[in-house]
């Protein structure tokens, strides 16, 4: 299955969207829009954002779906008491009646975005686990492995003990699977 390598495929760790641990919300974002100005255009964009320790090694992720989380602090309380992913099995009337009841999205999403705006990235972001990396010279289908067993977007690639790069799910399936969506397919 090693047609492509995993070091091949993944995005350096210089060409990610990434901010320090003390960053706002808003600095996350910004540094998302930056480097998807920069980045090549003819590749997916950028849906993350790497946060980095002093050395500056990756100790969390920010995806789309944690930066807006973050607009409604009520979230953390709700999924502190959800430990096992239960509410993905309630019906649409019943998360909907959540909303009313825990007064989630209380007020303008003006006033929402300004709060969310400074809260520290460390409050917020997914902590990164030794289960989401993969070794530079690992086999591709290891990485797919790891991606869809742990449904992750994302592993880091590591080489020896530090972090180099982001494979991303996008990328590994438009590798994998782009002989399927030639006309020319056999």
């Amino acid at each position: 299955m090693q047609t492509v390598s995993i070091k091949e495929l993944m995005v350096p760790l210089d060409e990610y969207a990434t901010v320090s641990n003390d960053a706002t919300l808003a600095d996350a974002i910004q540094a998302l829009d930056h480097a998807q100005e920069t980045y090549c255009q003819n590749k997916y964009r950028h849906r993350a954002i790497l946060v980095l320790d002093t050395n500056p090694q990756p100790i969390g992720k920010i995806s789309q779906i944690d930066a807006l989380r973050a607009l409604e602090p009520k979230y953390k309380e709700i999924q502190n008491q959800d430990t096992r992913g239960a509410f993905r099995h309630f019906s649409r009337m019943f998360l909907n009646s959540m909303i009313e009841y825990d007064r989630l999205f209380d007020g303008s999403l003006e006033d929402l975005r300004k709060k969310a705006a400074n809260i520290h990235v460390r409050d917020f972001m997914h902590t990164l686990s030794a289960d989401e990396c993969v070794s530079e010279d690992s086999r591709l289908d290891e990485a797919i492995h790891l991606l869809v067993m742990g449904h992750q977007q994302s592993l880091l690639v590591r080489w020896d003990d530090k972090i180099v790069g982001i494979l991303r799910l996008t990328d590994v399936f438009s590798a994998v699977l782009q002989p399927l969506m030639s006309p020319a397919r056999v």
